[in-house]
């Protein structure tokens, strides 16, 4: 098999589920452990960090990749999901993984994925940490996909570990209380490994103390630091606060006070990230952003606000499990919107986002594209407008 042909073939093989839902959600830790015990064990062969938390965990994630690659360090970094090559997931100091990499894992282990029908999630994840360990990296910044305490990241021993915030985001798997979210996020918690909470929450900051306690973590709330990242957006002060503390409390490291300016002003060049407030055009102005739930979207319309602008338009997209009428509660009564679906099976469809819209007393129309209903903004903003492109990742996606 070529590139192409290895993922569709694991597209087609495969749960996953960002592309389907919960029906491809796996909850147990045996796939993954007896996976990477059959590939001798690839994530005890690094040092990493554990990042985990509803918003803020893929920014800060790219965040403590930068700091570490401009200490010198070689430095491995696995998130999800991808916004335009499977690759971006898997990168070494910046690079996506070679796509004969990803070619020879899976023809390698093949009859393996398929007799015990690892889900494509577990299967990234077990790539990445073979990656890692083969090309020797110094550190893996390693993001959770889903909650903490069952996620297939779940099985490495972290130096560090860090959450980011709570909010309400996939509550069929994680509850419906912050607390209960809190629990599962806190499952990265670790025994007498520092973890960082980025952002102090009363409803959650009794649970991941009561957990540290449990495991004999040292736990450190971040403190408010005056560091400034390339990374645009109202909400990454609180990220930089975390990764700062995350910084301090990793040993064995030579992290100089130059690395961390550096690193966390060259986030974009060192990391290649993508989808986090990308200014894409000028005159109108089209703003991207992966903000895709309650919480994120609160800053990031906060922000929007602020914009200077004749009009605003907003093209927006959801998949169908997110909180959509919580969401439409945030949206600004005198923005002009572009209704569209992401080529997912989890996508709300235009129409009902539409209908939703208008109840709402919102001015929209529906499109049969991401891209259609781009086209319909620029035609339709000024020079002295702007247009804002998000409500989910997949949206993004299409439009990088």
């Amino acid at each position: 098999m070529d590139y192409q042909q290895t993922l569709e073939w694991m597209y087609a093989q495969l749960p996953n589920y960002q592309l389907k839902g919960k029906e491809a959600y796996s909850n147990k830790m045996e796939p993954i452990v007896n996976f990477c015990t059959y590939l001798n064990n690839p994530h005890k062969q690094f040092k990493s960090i554990h990042v985990a938390g509803t918003n803020g965990k893929g920014s800060s994630s790219h965040m403590l990749a930068s700091i570490l690659q401009e200490a010198g360090y070689k430095v491995g970094l696995y998130t999800s999901p991808h916004l335009k090559d499977f690759r971006e997931r898997i990168k070494i100091n910046g690079q996506m993984i070679q796509k004969e990499e990803v070619v020879r894992f899976i023809e390698t282990h093949q009859s393996y994925i398929e007799h015990n029908s690892l889900s494509f999630f577990e299967l990234t994840v077990a790539m990445a940490f073979e990656a890692f360990a083969k090309n020797k990296v110094d550190i893996a910044i390693v993001e959770v996909g889903l909650g903490g305490r069952l996620d297939s990241t779940n099985i490495i021993k972290p130096e560090v570990s860090l959450i980011t915030n709570i909010g309400f985001d996939h509550m069929q798997f994680l509850g419906d209380t912050l607390p209960k979210i809190a629990y599962e996020k806190a499952g990265i918690i670790k025994p007498n490994t520092p973890v960082v909470i980025s952002e102090y929450q009363e409803a959650t900051w009794e649970v991941f103390k009561a957990k540290a306690d449990e495991v004999k973590a040292p736990i450190y709330l971040a403190a408010p630091s005056s560091f400034k990242s390339d990374l645009k957006g109202n909400y990454q002060p609180k990220n930089i606060n975390g990764v700062v503390e995350v910084i301090k409390r990793l040993e064995g490291f030579k992290i100089t006070q130059e690395h961390l300016v550096n690193g966390l002003l060259s986030v974009v060049k060192n990391t290649n990230l993508l989808g986090r407030w990308q200014i894409i055009q000028q005159n109108p102005k089209i703003i991207l952003d992966t903000a895709h739930n309650k919480e994120g979207l609160s800053y990031t319309l906060k922000q929007l606000e602020e914009e200077p602008k004749e009009q605003l338009h907003l093209v927006i997209g959801m998949v169908s499990d997110k909180d959509i009428d919580g969401v439409i509660q945030l949206l600004p009564k005198d923005a002009i919107y572009y209704t569209c679906a992401p080529k997912i099976d989890r996508a709300l469809n235009q129409n009902l986002l539409l209908e939703k819209l208008e109840d709402a007393g919102l001015k929209a129309t529906a499109h049969e594209s991401v891209q259609l209903a781009l086209e319909a903004a620029k035609s339709k903003a000024t020079v002295q407008d702007v247009i804002y492109v998000g409500g989910s990742t997949f949206v993004v996606a299409e439009v990088v």
